[in-house]
């Protein structure tokens, strides 16, 4: 993993999810470079520091937008809106929630975001999926083909979203396979939590009903081959949702969450790194929980353990040997779960290929590519067979 930031996992971590979610490095090296001395400040001080200066790079992005736009040209400015909204995103996910600034940061993410849709002319459109007494937010990028095509449904984790997603060019490479994937910011991430209050619940199958759902009712997927795909905490999300939603054809797990609940254990005593800074109060925001107590309690129910052996469909793990937040040993317990799975595989990312930390944030084109030749396959395995 690019490390510019010695002994800093948290902001290495999201150096390089910029990176691989659509920034470029000359553009993050501008971001970087004012903070490499920050190392003898608080971590508020130094994470609001980080703030300012990719906010800074964003803003300049959509400035020179602004001016191409004049001049007509549209892809260039979509193009530069593209990179904004992930720096801008750069910058929010690493706030404390109860940071001001960060939800100016988050409707910059989205405007610049949504004129990257619009200027580029993406083949993807907005949905709302109803859930509940409201809906939560999702694109759908429709696949390169005509008729009733396979749709992928994809989760985020514990701090990523849809937007990020897109980055990866993960539904890019879908549709080129005759595949649409919907993104959604299910409960507990994204807009559903940022802007609509909507927590996490264990009980994801839900989410994944309601998804389904709404995609039952377009002429344009074909609702017998719905599958699913989630990482980080969606490696939890994704296959909790597989075990209890029957409508699900086939599933991946992009880091294999299998017991997130013990994971927190060990982060109390200092075991493991951390996705974000202000970890305690970002994961009591996401699952709704008043204090530590209510937390701990909500997490020894997020586990896959004694539930996976009801999965009956196709099922790929994936993960990174050097994955420094997920156990290693939580992909092979997943997948010695998988006892009645027609087609299990696990698939473990080493140096050789790369893709070795979480989620490959060190390299996800080959992890990615690696998912996108699976689905492609366990589709026209479930057509054949």
């Amino acid at each position: 993993m690019f490390e510019p930031f010695p002994d800093r996992y948290v902001w290495n971590l999201s150096v390089n999810l910029a990176m691989e979610t659509g920034g470029v490095i000359g553009e993050i090296d501008r971001a970087c470079r004012p903070l490499l001395d920050r190392a003898e400040q608080s971590e508020d001080e130094a994470t609001e520091a980080f703030f300012r200066s990719w906010c800074s790079l964003a803003d300049q992005l959509v400035e020179l937008a602004g001016e191409d736009e004049k001049l007509g040209r549209r892809h260039s400015a979509g193009e530069k809106h593209r990179r904004a909204a992930v720096y801008y995103q750069t910058a929010e996910r690493m706030q404390n929630h109860s940071f001001a600034p960060r939800k100016e940061a988050y409707a910059r993410t989205l405007a610049s975001f949504a004129k990257f849709l619009e200027l580029t002319d993406q083949p993807a459109e907005r949905v709302e999926v109803p859930f509940g007494d409201g809906s939560f937010p999702g694109i759908l990028m429709r696949a390169d083909t005509t008729g009733p095509v396979p749709c992928v449904i994809f989760f985020n984790g514990l701090d990523s979203t849809k937007e990020q997603f897109y980055g990866t060019r993960t539904p890019e490479e879908l549709r080129r396979r005759g595949i649409s994937t919907l993104m959604v910011d299910a409960p507990g991430s994204g807009e559903a939590l940022r802007l609509r209050g909507m927590t996490a619940i264990p009980e994801t199958e839900r989410w994944a009903a309601a998804c389904i759902d709404l995609l039952e009712q377009r002429e344009d997927i074909d609702s017998d081959m719905i599958g699913m795909l989630a990482w980080s905490l969606g490696g939890y999300y994704g296959p909790r949702a597989t075990a209890f939603e029957p409508r699900i054809r086939f599933s991946v797990a992009w880091g294999a969450n299998y017991d997130w609940g013990q994971v927190q254990v060990r982060r109390l005593e200092n075991q493991g790194d951390r996705p974000v800074p202000h970890y305690w109060e970002h994961v009591r925001w996401v699952w709704g929980a008043q204090d530590m107590d209510e937390f701990l309690v909500i997490a020894r129910r997020v586990s896959l353990r004694g539930i996976m052996d009801r999965v009956a469909v196709p099922f790929l793990v994936v993960h990174g040997e050097n994955d420094r937040q997920i156990p290693l040993e939580y992909a092979h317990s997943l997948y010695d779960d998988l006892t009645n799975s027609p087609k299990r595989e696990l698939k473990v990312f080493t140096e050789r290929e790369g893709g070795v930390e979480h989620c490959s944030v060190d390299n996800m084109s080959v992890v990615r590519d690696y998912i996108c030749d699976w689905i492609e396959e366990a589709i026209d395995e479930l057509r054949t067979g």
